[in-house]
């Protein structure tokens, strides 16, 4: 059985279909999907959305199937890419709804592609409880349905997840109620209940990503405003949004140009080698102090080998020297001090530091002088973004998804990293961030600033942020414009919950423990279940997504491929059949 038919539940059948040739030679095998979304778009992809939201990667960087860069057991089996499946221009950012029809087709190409006496049932209905003994069939409770399904083996793909309040929301949304006022917490942006934002009043808004970049076009053009080139002509029906976040800024907009010659021979300091140190280490290791210091190195190689090897003009010494240097140079000191004389040119040097923290020790002396300066950091952005003279960007977009994808082997590493990851290579369409600068100017969006907190006091939120010293802004409503977090303990889908309260371990930060291998799911003294398993945003095998571009190893693709042969060899066993192969 399968607990999700979104595109993490449609990859897994995928890889199911790809596999039972050769692990599955049982008489028959029925498959369950349960999702009470459409199986394939699920609830993030479906259809009824607004067609205003779009989807933040190119239709030529989306897709769902395997190719020869994805280190797996099972068979490769191409397919289109959303912009071959769709006709659409390669540089399209297609609305969500397009998205949708494309996983459904993925969906069905899948169950077509499944061998004789392979069937599945969809079930449309929301998964309560799963129950059962390790070694015996499982029960599946579903909502509406007086008995259980019963199961050999079950798979959670459940995608996102709904949240309970964190103390600070629930204190918020606590003074909202008994003042009147308007809370919306971290949510899927397209199921918000926005109607309680009044046109022309203040809005606060605590998030930056791409879950703000929702908000802003459905309470713009999603309420009858229009863009007219640069120029944002209002409806009228608008709130004004006061936006900030930890950072202040806005994600890096997506790179606008498309990648030429030779990509950089990755992975080169950070790879399985690597990898496998760590987890051989009797102590553990520490992100910051063993593993971070290997991804600078490793993005700094990316980015350097493309600039001397495709702008020698703007260094100072040969690639191959600097090369030889740079791999054995150690320390942050020893590297700047190396790139300072290599590089002239500041702005060709790869600093992760100001890019995560761009307002860091800035101060503006006014609130209108903010506004000016952070459009003019957002205009600089779109412009680097979308000149190849600065393609070394994109080749440290291409560093960060291998890191990713060595990354996952260590299972739950913090949150900060994964937030990173978002705001360098998962950002907004650049034309999303020049509507932006349109709202600006007309007065539709205002920026809050760096470190922005958020106070409930006389009968108001209020607003502040360090980067406009003694500013604040006050409002009656409040959105938290962010998904929930994945944690398992907090989650309001009531199959995880009893999964917490039960034998199923959580890491440090809350997120279900899994075998990296195959996906099982372990309990708290570190054995994986035989008969469940669990892949998505609240595992520790969390990845940057379930679809990926192409020729970029797709970490999703590798995770389902284990999970699918693991559950086929399990089941190949247990019906009697014969298992060829590792499982």
């Amino acid at each position: 059985m399968i607990v999700g038919a979104g595109p993490r539940g449609t990859g897994l059948l995928e890889r199911i279909a790809a596999n039972a040739p050769e692990l599955y030679a049982g008489t028959g095998l029925d498959i369950h999907l349960v999702d009470p979304h459409p199986p394939g778009a699920g609830r993030i992809w479906r259809a009824a959305q607004s067609p205003l939201l779009w989807m933040n990667s190119h239709a030529e960087d989306v897709t769902m199937f395997t190719d020869e860069t994805v280190r797996m057991a099972g068979p490769v089996r191409k397919g289109p890419t959303l912009h071959e499946w769709a006709g659409l221009d390669s540089g399209t950012f297609a609305d969500r709804q397009i998205q949708g029809r494309y996983l459904r087709h993925v969906y069905d190409r899948a169950v077509a592609d499944l061998p004789d006496g392979v069937t599945v049932h969809y079930h449309p209905r929301r998964a309560l409880r799963l129950s059962g003994p390790r070694e015996g069939r499982q029960q599946v409770w579903l909502e509406g349905r007086p008995r259980p399904l019963l199961a050999d083996l079950v798979v959670l793909a459940l995608g996102h997840l709904d949240a309970e309040l964190d103390p600070e929301q629930a204190a918020l949304a606590a003074y909202a109620d008994t003042h009147g006022l308007v809370h919306l917490p971290p949510d899927f942006t397209a199921d918000s209940d926005l109607s309680a934002l009044r046109p022309g009043e203040p809005v606060l808004v605590r998030g930056f990503g791409l879950a703000f970049v929702d908000l802003m076009v459905l309470l713009t053009e999603g309420r009858g405003g229009r863009h007219d080139g640069d120029t944002y002509v209002p409806s009228g029906q608008e709130p004004v949004l006061y936006v900030g976040s930890r950072r202040g800024v806005p994600y890096h907009s997506k790179i606008g140009y498309d990648w030429t010659g030779e990509r950089p021979p990755l992975p080169r300091f950070l790879g399985p080698g690597e990898i496998d140190g760590l987890l051989a280490r009797p102590d553990g290791f520490d992100f910051r102090r063993d593993v971070w210091p290997l991804v600078v190195k490793e993005l700094g190689f990316a980015h350097y080998h493309r600039l001397f090897t495709v702008h020698p003009e703007r260094t100072a010494v040969a690639w191959r020297d600097f090369e030889e240097k740079y791999a054995a140079a150690e320390g942050d000191a020893e590297v700047r001090a190396l790139v300072a004389a290599a590089v002239p040119d500041p702005a060709d040097r790869l600093d992760l530091a100001r890019l995560d923290h761009p307002l860091d020790g800035i101060r503006y002396g006014s609130h209108e002088e903010f506004q000016d300066g952070l459009r003019g950091y957002v205009e600089a952005d779109l412009d680097r973004r979308h000149d190849p003279a600065y393609s070394a960007d994109l080749a440290v977009f291409l560093g960060l998804l291998s890191v990713y994808g060595q990354l996952v082997r260590l299972g739950d590493i913090g949150s900060w990293w994964h937030g990173f990851f978002s705001y360098l290579a998962s950002g907004p369409p650049g034309p999303r961030l020049r509507q932006l600068l349109a709202l600006s100017r007309a007065g539709v969006l205002r920026f809050v600033g760096a470190g922005m907190t958020v106070t409930a006091e006389d009968g108001v939120f209020r607003a502040s942020a360090d980067t406009v010293p003694g500013f604040s802004v006050a409002a009656r409503a409040l959105v938290e414009a962010r998904l929930p977090e994945p944690t398992v303990g907090r989650a309001r889908d009531a199959l995880l919950r009893e999964l917490h309260v039960g034998e199923a371990a959580e890491t440090p930060d809350g997120l279900l423990r899994v075998d990296p291998a195959d996906g099982r799911i372990l309990d708290g003294g570190g054995r994986p279940h035989p008969r469940r398993f669990a892949l998505g945003p609240f595992t520790n095998g969390r990845t940057p997504g379930a679809f990926t571009r192409p020729g970029t190893g797709g970490p999703a693709f590798r995770q389902n491929d284990a999970t699918a042969r693991a559950a086929l060899a399990f089941l190949a066993d247990l019906a009697g059949g014969t298992a060829a192969g590792e499982g």
